[in-house]
């Protein structure tokens, strides 16, 4: 099951080992930047359109079990709720979370981003 995390929920984990990935668009990076220690891993491309087994094959050497505890970030909540359910219910990983409100939500705490070139 997918568990929703608020940005200190997030912090908490994220010390704790949690891996971090921005699944947002280069675009959406640079002109937010991303939250600091995040990978970079888009999953929609910017017409809405993916490709499974590559994310998959990039997802992998990220989260390297399917015990590995990760948290998917978007701008709102919306795209992670959907690729962290599927993750979660289809493909058996069991220690998915995501950013609930995304990066609107981190920055509405006043938290920082780290720039992306």
């Amino acid at each position: 099951m997918l568990k929703d995390l608020t940005p200190e929920q997030l912090k908490k984990v994220q010390q704790e080992g949690a891996v971090l990935i921005d699944i947002r668009t280069p675009m959406e990076w640079r002109q937010t930047g991303v939250v600091p220690g995040s990978k970079l891993l888009t999953f929609f491309d910017d017409y809405g359109n993916y490709d499974i087994d590559a994310f998959m094959k990039e997802f992998q050497k990220l989260v390297p079990t399917k015990e590995t505890p990760f948290v998917l970030i978007c701008r709102t909540g919306s795209r992670t709720a959907t690729v962290g359910n599927f993750l979660a219910n289809q493909a058996g990983y069991t220690n998915a979370m995501h950013l609930a409100g995304g990066v609107y939500a981190w920055a509405g705490e006043g938290n920082q981003f780290e720039q992306v070139d």
